[in-house]
């Protein structure tokens, strides 16, 4: 199995979309800077998504919460994780408890979120149910986040689909100039 991990951190404010007028629009934003944190695993071959969702932090234990819940989904498969740098992703616990459960960890080259296929997953998620909506309280928010994340695998299964193809920027072809 073929995974792809990464975490969002969606702050409950004004995200706006795409707005052009002549007159002056006004959006409703709330106060404060709730966030409500997921941790995504997002198998590239069937389009299966596994979460582990909170609002505090996300940690090392989080990842090993993930790591766990992959090996139980995905018993008796090998499993090959691809995922960044993240201090809590690359520390000794997580690294011992994926040796433990027989997980392959792949970690990207530095500055490349390009190549992690999750990305592409929450900035649809952004656009779906972030751009322009106000949600008054964050139960209401998280439930927006959430309610559009179930879908990922359903309703927006196709949409989603044409996002998650392996492809990449490749720069075999480019004149690079140097200073």
């Amino acid at each position: 199995m073929l995974l792809f991990v990464d975490a969002a951190h969606f702050v409950q404010a004004a995200f706006l979309g795409c707005l052009w007028c002549f007159s002056r629009v006004f959006i409703r934003s709330p106060s404060g800077r709730k966030r409500w944190n997921v941790l995504g695993a997002f198998n590239a071959i069937t389009g299966q998504l596994t979460t582990v969702c909170n609002d505090g932090y996300i940690t090392a234990t989080t990842v090993c919460e993930l790591l766990r819940l992959l090996a139980k989904q995905y018993a008796g498969r090998p499993i090959v994780i691809v995922l960044d740098n993240a201090r809590y992703q690359r520390c000794k616990l997580v690294e011992a408890l994926a040796k433990e459960l027989g997980i392959t960890l792949q970690f990207l080259p530095s500055y490349s979120p390009n190549l992690n296929l999750i990305e592409r997953l929450w900035k649809f998620v952004k656009k779906k149910c972030l751009y322009n909506q106000y949600y008054e309280t964050f139960d209401e928010f998280k439930a927006g986040i959430n309610d559009c994340l179930d879908r990922v695998e359903t309703d927006d299964k196709e949409e989603i689909a044409t996002l998650m193809q392996p492809n990449f920027q490749n720069l075999k072809n480019t004149n690079l100039l140097a200073v």
